[in-house]
């Protein structure tokens, strides 16, 4: 089998990967992003330079979310507690 170069993953499947991380059993909770903006003058000669704007992910994480949507799963279904005391722990701190 060939090496992979990229391994994509989707929306619903990071929110369960960082979920289990973070030990949440409960509750809507779902991936967003927050960018960042730089602009600069961008060309690909001298003669073309542009006004340009650069717009960076500065982080990814979780987020609550109210209701199941695109980007959202459910905790208790991609990670029910393993025992009733776990449910009581609480979150894994960033």
């Amino acid at each position: 089998m060939p090496e992979a170069n990229q391994i994509g993953y989707s929306f619903k499947e990071l929110a369960t990967l960082m979920i289990r991380d973070r030990d949440i059993h409960e509750g809507y909770w779902g991936v967003f992003a927050r960018f960042g903006i730089t602009a600069t003058n961008f060309g690909a000669s001298e003669a073309d330079i542009k006004p340009s704007a650069i717009v960076p992910i500065v982080e990814l994480g979780l987020q609550k979310f109210e209701e199941l949507n695109n980007l959202s799963v459910d905790a208790a279904k991609v990670n029910p507690p393993s025992s009733p005391s776990s449910s009581k722990r609480p979150a894994k701190g960033r």
